[in-house]
């Protein structure tokens, strides 16, 4: 079946308070046309066509931007961590076009299928991408302590993913963890694994997708002090023996 390549409906920007420009709407589309290019030869993301894509990649992505959607002047230094096919970062980037972003990934096919898409976009200017392991790039000074903001969704469990992400922020910056189901229990685990890398739980917010498409919350870490140098642990360790557990 050949893929469909339509705008989303007004409800949907709506839901968010933003309206893209044409040229943002534009990118996101010949974005969506780059992705299926590219998932026939890798497999990146089962969610491309109509709703999965607009809502399962970009609405999602950009929930949590809000305040700076309708900000033309924020600038930040983000970095998405387990990119994959580029969400959310790719999404960022085309939304807020003063921002820069780094995206990681260990996977060297999907990564050059990132290359390729950011140059086809004409986001290379303002978007890196880093073909390694996130535990080398949270202990390489170029990376570490320099980011507003540090993502990561649908990567690892929330106390993996804090280990990922709480190096690389600025002590005024913010990690947030894009996550599905919440509970008493995942925050308690979480807030115990953030001592060892002083950090804690900012906020949470929680939405419900439109169209029926489940829960989403979305965790905001803070820093309390400096992450100790020994975070992230060696390649494996935070997966193989999380924190807080």
């Amino acid at each position: 079946m050949q893929p469909s390549y339509e705008q989303p409906n007004d409800a949907l920007w709506a839901a968010m308070h933003w309206i893209p420009s044409s040229k943002q709407l534009e990118q996101f589309l010949t974005l969506q046309k780059l992705l299926n290019h590219f998932d026939k030869q890798i497999n990146l993301t089962r969610l491309l066509q109509g709703e999965d894509y607009w809502i399962g990649q970009v609405f999602d992505s950009l929930w949590p931007f809000q305040r700076e959607l309708n900000d033309s002047s924020k600038s930040l230094n983000c970095i998405d961590v387990g990119t994959g096919c580029g969400f959310p970062g790719l999404a960022v980037a085309i939304a807020l076009p003063k921002t820069k972003l780094t995206l990681v990934d260990a996977t060297s096919k999907k990564t050059m299928a990132l290359s390729k898409i950011t140059t086809e976009l004409d986001l290379d200017s303002r978007v890196k991408i880093l073909t390694e392991r996130i535990e080398v790039t949270g202990q390489n000074r170029q990376y570490r302590g320099t980011f507003d903001l540090a993502m990561a969704r649908a990567v690892a469990e929330a106390p993996v993913a804090a280990e990922y992400l709480m190096p690389l922020i600025k002590p005024n910056g913010e990690a947030l963890l894009y996550i599905g189901k919440w509970s008493q229990f995942d925050n308690k685990v979480l807030t115990k694994a953030l001592k060892p890398l002083k950090g804690k739980i900012k906020t949470i917010q929680t939405l419900e997708l439109p169209g029926h498409r489940g829960t989403r919350h979305l965790i905001h870490l803070e820093a309390i002090s400096t992450c100790p140098d020994n975070y992230p642990r060696p390649i494996g360790l935070p997966k193989k023996r999380p924190l807080g557990v």
